[in-house]
């Protein structure tokens, strides 16, 4: 359902498929604000007194340093060895997400964007692809994606592939787009944005 204050056009996609790219692309040449989830995430787990409380009650004090930072790599070595406390972590941290990007889209559409941009790697298996108007997904060839990010994070292609099975398929995150964008190298990203820069446009003012 299309919010009251303007459309919420989230932007996925496997890892290495270049999402953050294309976000840059819709920013550069149409001012579009874009929220990355991911980041504010890392940020919203301390920054957010209540979603730190539970944290803490969670996953013990240990969570947290001394100073009030996150421990992640505390977090990190508890979680991803118990898939029932990743669970309940991610329980609670895409809530917060997406209450926090929702003030945030309300706040951009105020001060006069035409809609906004919410980027998150697991938008879809979060569930909270629901929550927004417009769906993108960001592709690419498999080798291609392993290629730069073993480029660009310095790891090995085992490590990619290790990363690569946290994700959906790239065909069920498709499905349910209303546009997909090719960052195959070969299909030009300018021209793939631009038309669905004007699809969501005149998604807006359909509503």
């Amino acid at each position: 359902m299309i919010s009251h204050t303007g459309i919420r056009a989230g932007i996925t996609g496997g890892i290495g498929t270049g999402k953050t790219t294309v976000c840059r692309i819709f920013h550069e040449m149409y001012g579009i604000p874009v929220y990355y989830a991911d980041e504010w995430a890392r940020r919203l787990v301390t920054e957010d007194e209540e979603l730190a409380g539970e944290v803490r009650r969670l996953l013990g004090e240990q969570a947290y340093l001394p100073d009030g930072s996150y421990n992640r790599p505390y977090v990190a070595s508890v979680v991803f060895e118990n898939p029932e406390k990743l669970a309940a972590l991610n329980a609670l941290v895409h809530p917060a997400v997406e209450k926090h990007s929702l003030q945030w889209h309300r706040e951009q559409i105020t001060a006069g964007a035409p809609y906004t941009l919410k980027e998150a790697a697991l938008l879809v298996e979060s569930g909270a692809w629901k929550y927004l108007d417009f769906l993108i997904v960001v592709t690419a060839p498999e080798l291609l994606r392993i290629e730069r990010v073993m480029r660009r994070d310095k790891i090995s292609e085992e490590q990619v592939r290790a990363r690569m099975k946290h994700q959906l398929p790239e065909s069920e995150k498709s499905d349910k787009a209303q546009a997909v964008v090719n960052n195959d190298g070969l299909h030009d990203l300018e021209e793939q944005v631009t038309r669905i820069h004007q699809l969501i446009i005149a998604a807006g003012q359909k509503k």
